[in-house]
């Protein structure tokens, strides 16, 4: 896979306008993308997971660092055809690989048609199908050089235990900037090949 080393990290300033969102919502927990656990390893922190079918809002990132974020944020506070608020969600997702991307979801409420048309050309939604996924996550401020670090682990297990990764990673951030480091969570997930054989593996296995 060929990978940009040109990751963009959300800004301080950024993390500022989504807290400001977030300190106005209650006390109601961020709405995140609906899984199922397959597989798990502990010790590795990595799990295989079954995505349920979601909307996304995305957009291209430019050259100069959190546009992308400023786009869709832009978006989700109003800049729409009905100056409607949407709520966040979490994580704010964004390719590895280019041309960058970065997604936020939208809410399980909306359907495809029932999003208002965004202001800006820049903002186009997805239908995202359900899928496989294998996750590795992490702790810790997400530096360009610890998601690289956090994808090689990744792709170095799947390898060895035989998983065949048929997509592209993405870095995943859930948390709001007051969020002490050892706290936060990232996850790098990329999509794999679902396991049809039912075989029993040495991993943790839920059902």
């Amino acid at each position: 896979m060929q990978r940009t080393r040109k990751l963009t990290i959300i800004g301080t300033q950024l993390w500022l306008l989504l807290s400001t969102l977030l300190a106005g919502m209650s006390a109601n927990a961020i709405e995140e993308p609906a899984f199922e656990v397959r597989q798990r390893w502990d010790e590795e922190q990595i799990e295989i997971r079954e995505y349920a079918p979601r909307i996304m809002a995305v957009t291209e990132m430019a050259e100069r660092e959190n546009d992308g974020f400023r786009v869709l944020a832009g978006y989700i506070f109003g800049g729409n055809a009905r100056e409607q608020e949407i709520a966040m969600t979490a994580p704010v997702q964004q390719t590895m690989s280019a041309p960058a991307e970065m997604a936020f979801m939208m809410p399980a409420e909306y359907a495809f048609d029932e999003l208002p048309k965004p202001n800006d050309a820049r903002v186009a939604f997805r239908q995202a199908p359900a899928y496989t996924a294998a996750v590795i996550r992490f702790s810790g401020w997400a530096n360009a050089e610890k998601a690289d670090a956090n994808w090689q682990k990744l792709r170095g297990f799947l390898i060895r235990e035989g998983i065949e990764i048929v997509g592209e990673p993405t870095l995943n951030q859930y948390n709001p900037p007051w969020t002490l480091g050892f706290l936060r969570r990232n996850e790098i997930i990329v999509p794999v090949k679902r396991d049809e054989s039912g075989e029993e593996s040495s991993a943790t296995e839920l059902s």
